[in-house]
């Protein structure tokens, strides 16, 4: 059994007359989109590299707004229920070609149709669980991703350390009893300092004496050498 007449399919439309392009070059186009929420419609589009995405856009867009302002729908629950284009006006023009011969040259249009409709019961329902949980899982992400930031923001600040999350804080003493004093802090002591007689006391270690070496003139068995000499 044949389904619906193009023109008797339900939803709200928005129809592009006399287009001058082929509609085989926008049939592929709109077999991206058929069946398709309008908001991953319109992402789809926007990806699509052809030149006719960019007249299908537009057509989207205008029936949503006829949807919107005109059958009072919610432009969230639409979807892409039916999308075709027929052919248009042909103009023919001709060619020379060699030899006294002419070749034909055919200008095509189109027409394109874009029907929008809302969204079945339990699809809604589906999109909606969907569009509930992105937005938790992004309301999580982004809470992580602040206490992160002041995680790294805490430990390059000197002098400061993160307090850890299973830290529990200590109730305050009540005022009755008394306060223990603070202790003192520990004087680490240092080991004493031997005196080696040296006025400017330092801790310089002392010159040892170079033993004598064969052939250097400064040595005493040198110089008695060079007095028999």
């Amino acid at each position: 059994m044949p389904g619906p007449k193009t023109n008797e399919r339900p939803g709200t439309r928005a129809v592009l007359r006399n287009e001058r392009v082929s509609a085989y070059k926008v049939r592929p186009v709109l077999d991206l989109i058929r069946g398709l929420e309008v908001d991953r419609a319109r992402d789809t589009l926007q990806l699509c590299e052809r030149d006719a995405a960019l007249l299908v856009g537009k057509l989207l867009q205008s029936a949503i707004a006829n949807a919107e302002n005109n059958d009072g729908l919610d432009p969230e629950e639409l979807y892409v229920s039916a999308c075709f284009a027929d052919e248009g006006t042909t103009m023919k023009r001709w060619r020379p070609r060699a030899r006294g011969r002419a070749t034909r040259i055919r200008k095509r249009a189109c027409h394109i149709t874009v029907i929008v409709s809302r969204l079945p019961e339990d699809r809604l329902t589906r999109l909606r669980a969907r569009q509930a949980a992105d937005a938790g899982g992004r309301r999580r992400r982004v809470a992580g991703g602040r206490q992160s930031r002041r995680t790294r923001r805490d430990e390059q600040r000197p002098g400061t350390a993160p307090v850890p999350e299973t830290a529990v804080e200590t109730p305050p003493a009540p005022a009755d009893e008394p306060q223990p004093e603070p202790a003192a802090p520990e004087v680490e002591s240092r080991p004493a300092v031997e005196d080696t007689g040296d006025a400017a006391g330092s801790d310089a270690p002392a010159v040892e004496d170079r033993p004598a070496v064969e052939g250097d003139e400064d040595t005493p068995a040198a110089a008695d050498e060079e007095k028999d000499v």
